[in-house]
């Protein structure tokens, strides 16, 4: 009997200094997340969240925000990054291509891809200028903002899918890119990032702001009569989430909490299309099943033909010296700098 307890005792010891070293490895640990600018606010839910659970105590993060291109070109001159949450592939591409995070990131869970959102329309109160569609921001008139597509990840986004509702509205690629450029004579600011722009909107410039469909609803949770439109027509937004290849073991516990149904939950309360649909058959989430599912709407993915992925879509619309957004901004007078 003796003897048994001894053993019992010496196991618990193991167990307790085990578990005291793997506290204090976690607490020696620092996650250096780099993101685009816009989901700040929910990602300081998600990291609060992920530190109450056994994975997160003691894990400490750094945290960068910026405009995803931006940000991007700042991890490759050498920024620290083992977490990364970009506003498109194309950029976690450049990543991959420079070693930087797999080249495999988007064959993983949810093909690397944290939370989804689509192209809408931020409108004042009243929508006085009646907008709804695509073609409504071309009216007379009509004063657009969206960002500097040459530093913002969501400026592209918005880009693609003006160019896309007119494909899926029959027109050809030729009839469809003159659109694109007639809508930038609408243009009345690129602001450097989704979220300045967002503010600029904030200020009383424009009619319509152009952005995701998460920051709509967080620029009319702030007031001022906002209302939000997404048009029939708009392009799924997938946002990666990647660790970087040489991130501590943590940054990958960290990417699961929010591809889990815990972390899906609290992006879909905040205006994020969850990857996890399951999640939204949660009572709680009823307002924004309702939301994410309502309407009528065509909605499709940078793989479709029109744009043949990413690496092609970059190619051909923001390449910096042949894409199409540089001699459309050379035409209308548009920045084509960071």
């Amino acid at each position: 009997m003796r003897k048994r307890l001894l053993l019992a005792f010496v196991a618990l010891a193991v167990a307790l200094v085990s578990a005291t070293a793997a506290s204090a490895r976690r607490s020696a640990t620092t996650i250096n997340l780099v993101a685009y600018s816009t989901p700040k606010p929910v990602l300081a839910q998600l990291i609060s969240a992920w530190q109450a659970t056994p994975d997160g105590k003691g894990v400490n993060f750094t945290q960068s925000y910026g405009a995803s291109g931006s940000q991007t070109r700042a991890v490759l001159a050498g920024q620290p990054a083992d977490v990364l949450f970009l506003s498109h592939g194309a950029d976690m591409n450049s990543l991959a291509d420079a070693g930087i995070v797999p080249s495999t990131w988007d064959k993983g869970k949810y093909n690397g891809i944290g939370a989804n959102s689509v192209v809408a329309f931020l409108v004042r109160e009243g929508n006085p200028k009646h907008i709804h569609t695509w073609n409504d921001l071309l009216q007379s008139g009509v004063q657009v903002v969206t960002p500097n597509p040459f530093t913002s990840g969501g400026a592209m986004w918005n880009i693609l899918a003006a160019y896309g509702a007119q494909r899926k509205l029959g027109k050809t690629d030729k009839q469809a890119t003159a659109f694109v450029q007639q809508l930038f004579t609408h243009v009345v600011s690129q602001d450097t990032s989704a979220s300045n722009a967002a503010n600029t909107f904030l200020s009383g410039k424009g009619d319509v702001l152009i952005t995701y469909e998460s920051e709509a609803y967080a620029g009319v949770a702030k007031g001022q009569g906002l209302h939000m439109v997404v048009p029939k027509q708009t392009l799924l937004v997938q946002l990666p989430l990647v660790a970087s290849t040489k991130a501590p073991p943590e940054a990958q516990k960290f990417i699961d909490f929010v591809q889990s149904p815990a972390g899906q939950t609290i992006l879909a309360s905040n205006g994020y299309r969850p990857v996890d649909k399951s999640v939204l058959k949660d009572p709680a989430l009823a307002k924004w099943r309702a939301a994410y599912n309502g309407g009528s709407r065509l909605i499709w993915t940078i793989n479709d033909p029109i744009y043949g992925g990413w690496r092609q879509a970059f190619k051909t619309w923001f390449d910096p010296n042949s894409g199409r957004m540089v001699g459309i901004e050379h035409a209308v007078g548009g920045t084509t700098g960071g």
